[in-house]
């Protein structure tokens, strides 16, 4: 009798251990992210959480729009090295005080940074920043700067030549990209806050 033989397909080689490590690999990486990138990016204010911090809990800001102007548009882009995409921006007023929302580019997604700016306790005169929120944050990298040793920096910083900030900012290890965003928030918002004020000219402020 004639002996049969079946003989099994040859695997294509190195095909399935590149896939099994590149697989593992996503899964480790994801596995030792997760502890921290998850207890840190994320949503950590809604817009009436930040407003009932800057105004308290019982004042009522009225909601506003402030169309920018070319000459706005132009100190906006020398702060932030390029062009600002919105043709006009909401805020909340309640006497001088105003309160700003706005997002900026950390690496490649957007934080959500609200602001909010009253006269200066010093003077009783400049525009300052009273308070700096992180509402959102959506990167694995550069979280920290939503912590109270980081915003609380900002307090009682004007504009001073150049529309820089009256005062340094310490900035955190690994978290340069944000940083810096929130230093150009911080800026464009004392600048729109000025431009709203009743002594600016508030013809694009609705």
């Amino acid at each position: 009798m004639a002996t049969c033989l079946i003989r099994a397909p040859k695997a294509r080689s190195g095909l399935m251990p590149a896939v099994v490590v590149f697989a593992l690999l996503m899964v480790l990486q994801f596995v030792a992210m997760s502890p921290v990138q998850a207890a840190s990016a994320g949503q950590y204010l809604t817009v009436d959480e930040f407003l009932s911090l800057g105004f308290g809990e019982d004042a009522k800001p009225e909601p506003k729009v402030l169309w920018l102007t070319p000459a706005l548009k132009a100190r906006i882009k020398t702060i932030r090295g390029k062009e600002f995409p919105l043709l006009r921006v909401r805020y909340w007023q309640l006497g001088q005080k105003t309160a700003w929302i706005l997002e900026e580019i950390g690496k490649e997604m957007p934080i959500t940074i609200g602001v909010v700016v009253d006269l200066d306790s010093a003077d009783g005169k400049s525009l300052a920043v009273s308070r700096v929120d992180i509402l959102a944050f959506r990167e694995s990298r550069g979280w920290e700067v939503r912590h109270d040793f980081f915003t609380e920096q900002f307090k009682g910083a004007v504009l001073v030549r150049d529309d820089i900030l009256s005062q340094h900012i310490d900035g955190i290890t690994g978290a340069t990209l944000s940083v810096r965003a929130v230093k150009q928030v911080a800026r464009i918002a004392l600048l729109l806050a000025d431009a709203v004020q009743p002594s600016a000219d508030s013809s694009t402020a609705e």
